[in-house]
């Protein structure tokens, strides 16, 4: 193996190291990744930091990172290693391994963004149950003398909820009611 190596001219030799070092990073991160592990910290710009993370349309968002520079890397050493003997010009050669380097990080952030529209924030929030209808779980009181419980559905989750009402009369289990507001961080106000 080192005598394959040794016999490399030096561009050659640094397209390899590159490859098989990106290579190697690359198959790190993917493992990372699907264990839970992969997280990835963005590049201090210094100066500039503030100009980068100001793009929040997505035009330049996650591009500057350090598993884009893995990507880059992936993309210009083996293409250079196998465009070598096809490509007598250096420069050429050069040039279409940064061309297929950028083609990576793109290639990249195009699926990335992908995957990222399939995610569903699946959290609950009290103020999405104004204006749905709830059924009566536990009477409740009339005029606010005290609480009672409501179940309402929510993004497909049932959600047993305290609830108050404003009315005359108590409104007895089994009923429905409509949510009319959100009092305080856990008490719905219904009718």
């Amino acid at each position: 193996m080192m005598d394959f190596f040794n016999s490399l001219e030096p561009l050659q030799k640094f397209f390899w190291i590159v490859a098989c070092c990106a290579s190697l990073v690359f198959i790190i991160q993917t493992v990372m990744t699907f264990i839970g592990l992969g997280t990835d910290a963005d590049v201090d710009a210094g100066p500039m930091d503030g100009a980068v993370d100001s793009v929040e349309d997505g035009s330049l968002s996650g591009v500057f990172s350090f598993r884009n520079l893995i990507n880059f890397l992936l993309g210009y050493g083996w293409a250079g290693v196998l465009f070598y003997d096809s490509i007598e010009k250096r420069w050429l050669l050069q040039v279409l391994a940064i061309a297929v380097g950028l083609l990576f990080v793109l290639a990249f952030v195009f699926m990335f963004r992908q995957v990222m529209k399939l995610s569903h924030d699946g959290s609950f929030r009290m103020s999405e149950t104004v204006g749905l209808m709830a059924d009566v779980y536990l009477r409740i009181p009339a005029a606010r003398t005290g609480r009672g419980k409501v179940q309402v559905s929510v993004k497909g989750s049932v959600h047993e909820i305290d609830a108050v009402t404003d009315s005359d009369k108590e409104i007895a289990t089994g009923g429905q009611v409509r949510i009319l507001e959100v009092i305080g961080d856990d008490l719905l106000l219904v009718k």
